[in-house]
């Protein structure tokens, strides 16, 4: 069957990635999301060990439009009772950019009576919508005159990895870090460390690659569970093929932040996801650390404008740069951020940069190479 796995932007390669080894065929990357075919096992690999998707979609109805009238029409055509029953309650999550619908809620609305009205005419009943906590989630994209519907597999995003008891003021989204991760070329062997780590987040994903933890392991609920044809013994294989494949890891990962409060919530969500043995975090300010290996990977997500003043920002960057090119040589830093104005501060020339989004926040991430003395001792 065909898929979709939709991920945040400028992770599409990654997610690609991702979706092969796990054993896809016919992968195309898109636009914040990737396509591929698998059968029902992979629909349950992908939700349950890809870092960097945020849902899964299983495509049942694609079809174009030329009225308003022509998406209840062809809504109704679509055998529901394959997927659902009377009894059973649905949802409608529409995305659209077609000039038939000057309204998102709308398009949704047709969908939705298209869906009550196919069990009414077959039944006599009508399903109920629930939005809150509904059996089937159903996605609805229009793009221009073409209809794509499919069924959301995971439901609750699978950002939401279940570990994170505690969180700071703006947390990095969990599926961005595994991504900036992955996108470091990271494998699980050099020294981390997070001066700035906040909930700890990236030393969190760090670890469980790591350990070869895949994410939804601390998760209750996917929504396919809910589906007709889930098949619960062939989820419960491929839960324990991926947990097989569990392992300890000697790599030192740690994590600090000059909030002792930030400290202890890092501290609750490291030990949720049982990587307490693993991952170490201090309260600490970053100017006043120095690398424990030369050859060290470090990650930086600093505070966004939203919780301190341009002028604090502008110090914290100059302090960033200084700190990383005094106390890590020899490492290689990676640093998100969304404050553009505030990069020229940090001083140093990044290796590579490329756009990513936290949510709705358009983002810059950044690589540094630390040298020893000057760039041109280092290649002597």
């Amino acid at each position: 069957m065909k898929l979709i796995a939709k991920t945040l932007y400028g992770l599409e390669k990654v997610l690609t990635e991702e979706v092969i080894s796990l054993g896809a065929s016919d992968v195309q990357a898109a636009n914040r999301a990737v396509l591929f075919n698998g059968d029902k096992e992979l629909l349950y690999k992908v939700n349950y060990c890809a870092r960097t998707a945020l849902s899964v979609l299983m495509p049942i109805a694609d079809f174009r439009i030329r009225s308003k009238d022509d998406l209840y029409k062809s809504g109704l055509k679509i055998e529901w009772d394959r997927f659902m029953g009377p009894d059973d309650t649905f949802s409608v999550v529409p995305v659209i950019n077609s000039p038939h619908f000057e309204h998102t809620g709308y398009a949704g609305l047709l969908l939705k009576d298209a869906i009550a009205d196919f069990f009414r005419n077959k039944t006599g009943r009508r399903p109920s919508v629930d939005a809150d906590d509904p059996v089937l989630l159903i996605n609805l994209h229009i793009s221009n005159d073409l209809v794509t519907i499919s069924l959301d597999s995971s439901v609750i995003p699978l950002f939401k990895r279940g570990y994170r008891q505690e969180q700071a003021v703006a947390p990095l989204n969990e599926v961005l870090a595994a991504g900036i991760l992955l996108l470091s070329g990271w494998k699980g062997s050099s020294t981390l460390t997070d001066p700035m780590c906040g909930s700890g987040t990236i030393p969190i994903e760090a670890g469980l690659m790591a350990c070869n933890i895949p994410p939804g392991k601390f998760r209750s609920f996917f929504g396919f569970q809910r589906w007709k044809d889930f098949d619960e013994a062939l989820f419960q294989r491929v839960k324990l093929d991926s947990e097989n494949g569990i392992i300890s890891s000697p790599v030192k990962i740690s994590g600090s932040d000059i909030s002792e409060q930030a400290a202890i919530q890092s501290r609750s969500n490291v030990e949720k996801a049982g990587l307490s043995d693993l991952i170490k975090i201090g309260v600490s300010d970053f100017k006043d650390l120095k690398c424990t290996d030369e050859h060290g990977i470090v990650f930086l997500n600093p505070p966004y404008g939203q919780r301190l003043q341009p002028d604090e920002l502008d110090s914290l960057y100059s302090m960033i740069g200084s700190t990383l090119k005094h106390n890590y040589p020899g490492n290689t830093a990676w640093l998100i951020t969304s404050n553009k104005e505030s990069l020229k501060h940090v001083g140093l020339k990044p290796k590579e940069k490329q756009t990513l989004f936290n949510g709705a926040l358009e983002c810059i991430l950044l690589k540094y190479e630390m040298y020893k003395g000057t760039k041109k001792q280092e290649k002597a």
